[in-house]
């Protein structure tokens, strides 16, 4: 999966959040896309998905999280 396709689907995570859980849903795009996510400008990333650039941050979290975290089925399967 290249940067643009993660831009995509953050995009789409982000977009398709329930109100109010927007920065939530980028945390868990860091957990459930770590692998992929490694080695990438994250600001670049941020920035081709259309958000604030702040959000590296949040996307750093969910990255670091994904060590110790299991995402749920319905997470892995809509987000």
């Amino acid at each position: 999966m290249d940067i643009q396709d993660l831009a995509d689907r953050l995009r789409l995570m982000y977009s398709n959040a329930p109100k109010g859980e927007q920065t939530t849903y980028i945390r868990l795009f860091g957990i459930k896309y770590a692998d992929e996510i490694a080695g990438l400008p994250l600001v670049e990333l941020i920035e081709r998905a259309g958000l604030k650039r702040s959000y590296d941050t949040e996307v750093r979290k969910g990255v670091r999280l994904a060590k110790y975290v299991e995402l749920k089925e319905w997470v892995k399967r809509e987000c």
